[in-house]
């Protein structure tokens, strides 16, 4: 390995772990359940597997990370309780092609479980980041397809891992893949400025060579650069007058080890390695008391399909949760750009390969933002004004996915609003084009600079959504609102009226968006009543959303069937984390939710859980480049029936 090589393997290694720094010890008089392993708890665990002879010598541990305990024990506990300590792990054996899952027992010292799972790939590992470059690099197809391009300093070119999905080819069955694709970087900090067109490298990571090289013809690579830095760009337009944003007395939400507590609203949260920022046991307080609302809200998966046929295109379907583990790719966020000066900013602790653990510093951030006007009535007839302003508290990590910058934000209201934000940003995936087909119109993407397109492509989300309403009976309704025909309810052809129908069972409970009748879902407790006589609830207010455009026999939409309902509604599993399944990488498809819901469980009065699922179409613009502006996206859960008023009225002026 050269000098150009060790350098970018781990520049791409520090991406990966989201920097090693050191994490913030949990406070003790706080310790809860539900709290993240501590570095001395992945050690302990790590030394049990290893210890019990049930693991090869050799195997590498893809993760190591909390087994959540029952919903039963988190609810029960009390401080000082004890409670149960426990690790589920993914390792994998590359020498023999194997991966195994199970569970030790830290606080017992013992090993509940170890199986192995047959045909099953565990996500993205730091081995396969550090070897990838190298193998790619050094295969004589390889640098024969880079010669012909005229690129001949090959540690110029950046090696870009794709997961390799599965399409059915035979010679690719069985195997440890990833695609590599090739970017001409040089000394430029843009490598997506410079797409080498048309070369895919079906790398095996375990024999460690390019089983396959993919050369579909030679494309003039673009020689411009786009470095987005300030020194790039050249002249900056002149700044802004200074905008300050001051609490000098402190903020106003309260940390106590992973909980958080903060205008009524209480909540604990964690870094997943796989799922990003998870909320658990959300609840807000009314009347002395504190009303659960949800138990666990998550980032289930996500997909980016590309929209282009060519040879080196309808490959890329990344699942950027289960093929590349998201929360691992959280990186460190700054203060005046990423966040604002008032933001205070955490640490997390992961494991490693090794079994030991990494520690990730100031990956999520925690800030009060100014939220606008929250409500207003100025009484025309004296001319007084009531209004209040709203603050909303924002908790934020921000995660890169190889040219993709994604942030995710939940945000809580005074009002009992608590809102998603998905920020995508980055640089979009880059497409060579020739000087002909560039003054060509191409059906496929856009030309977004000389010599370069981006095609056409989605992003779509899943959240599972763990509601427990003021306790776990829930029902969710679906409300549709409609015209009414001309006639003796309508002799004046104005009215509308709203239909409300509750999804029974699971078969029934995959639904669509309908523009055409408002279409909402909210999530009831038909036990609880407010004082109006109305069940307690929660809506999902939805915002952009699309329908999935690869046709329906294609891969992707086999591996994604999520993508299928924009609302899927099944009976509290707690196994069933993840909508398009656990083991994603190089899956067949079929898995998670289609396979779930065929149990066709009831969930009237029932422990529910709602899996929201939505799109972007991106459609690119030469606005998008060489940087994309934020596009967000996202969807909002608001009270409906949970008060029996405006929980903001109480807001001091």
């Amino acid at each position: 390995m050269n000098a150009d090589e060790r350098r970018f393997g781990l520049l791409l290694a520090i991406v990966l772990l989201a920097f090693q720094f050191t994490a913030l010890a949990q406070t003790t008089n706080f310790a809860h359940p539900l709290d993240p392993l501590s570095k001395e708890e992945i050690a302990a665990a790590s030394k049990l597997l290893k210890d019990s002879g049930k693991l090869p010598a050799n195997a590498r541990f893809q993760t190591i990370v909390l087994n959540e305990p029952p919903k039963a024990e988190v609810y029960a506990f009390k401080p000082g309780d004890t409670y149960r300590r426990e690790a589920f792990f993914v390792a994998y054996d590359r020498t023999n092609n194997k991966t195994f899952d199970g569970v030790a027992d830290i606080r017992n010292q013992r090993v509940v479980s170890v199986r192995e799972v047959p045909d099953a790939q565990p996500s993205l590992m730091l081995d396969d980041v550090l070897m990838f470059q190298s193998i790619v690099r050094g295969d004589s197809e390889w640098q024969a397809a880079m010669r012909k391009r005229g690129i001949n300093e090959f540690g110029k070119v950046q090696v870009e891992m794709w997961s390799a999905g599965n399409f059915g080819f035979p010679d690719e069955q069985g195997k440890r893949l990833f695609r590599g694709l090739s970017y001409l970087r040089g000394e430029s900090k843009n490598p997506y400025a410079r797409p080498i067109e048309g070369v895919i490298a079906v790398v095996d990571m375990n024999a460690r060579k390019v089983i396959k090289l993919i050369d579909s013809g030679v494309v003039p690579v673009p020689q411009a650069t786009a470095d987005v830095d300030e020194q790039s760009v050249g002249q900056l337009r002149e700044a802004p007058k200074p905008l300050q944003i001051q609490q000098p007395n402190g903020a106003s939400f309260e940390i106590r080890g992973n909980e958080i507590r903060w205008q009524k609203w209480r909540f604990r949260y964690a870094l997943h390695p796989r799922e990003g920022l998870v909320l658990y046991t959300v609840g807000y307080e009314d009347g002395g008391k504190v009303r659960p609302i949800l138990y666990r809200a998550s980032l289930s998966e996500m997909v980016v399909p590309y929209g282009d046929p060519s040879a080196g295109w309808f490959i890329r379907n990344a699942f950027d949760e289960g093929e590349f583990a998201i929360g691992r790719l959280a990186v460190p966020q700054e203060a005046k750009t990423d966040v604002p000066d008032n933001a205070t900013l955490l640490d997390a602790v992961f494991s490693n390969e090794g079994g030991g653990s990494l520690d990730a510093k100031r990956v999520i951030s925690i800030y009060e933002r100014d939220g606008g006007v929250s409500w207003k009535h100025v009484d025309y007839m004296t001319n007084q004004n009531q209004s209040r302003r709203a603050r909303q508290l924002v908790m934020s990590i921000f995660v890169v996915v190889g040219n993709y910058d994604y942030g995710f934000n939940w945000v809580f209201h005074q009002d009992g609003t608590l809102e998603l934000e998905a920020l995508l940003t980055g640089v979009m995936a880059t497409k060579g084009v020739s000087p002909d087909a560039q003054q060509k119109h191409d059906s496929y993407g856009h030309v977004v600079a000389n010599g370069v397109a981006a095609p056409h492509h989605q992003h779509f989300f899943n959240f599972r959504l763990d509601f427990d309403v003021d306790g776990h009976a829930n029902t969710v309704v679906e409300q549709n609102t409609e015209t009414l025909p001309p006639g003796k309810d309508n002799p004046y052809g104005n009215a509308f009226v709203m239909h409300e129908t509750p999804l029974r069972r699971e078969a029934e409970a995959q639904r669509k968006l309908n523009l055409a009748t408002h279409r909402r879902w909210r999530v009831i407790n038909p036990t609880v009543k407010n004082s109006l006589g109305q069940p307690t609830g929660y809506l999902l207010f939805t915002g952009e959303n699309s329908v999935p455009l690869p046709g329906e026999a294609s891969a992707v939409r086999q591996r994604a069937g999520f993508m299928n309902s924009h609302l899927w509604v099944t009976q509290y599993e707690p196994e069933e984390r993840y909508a398009a399944g656990f083991y994603i990488n190089q899956s067949k498809g079929g898995d998670g939710l289609p396979r779930w819901v065929k149990q066709n469980r009831e969930l009237e009065n029932k422990d529910v859980v709602l899996w929201y699922s939505f799109g972007v179409t991106h459609l690119p613009r030469p606005e998008d480049y060489p940087v994309m502006p934020v596009h967000k996206a996202g969807f909002k859960l608001m009270p409906i029936g949970f008060f029996t008023q405006n929980p903001a009225l109480d807001l001091p002026k």
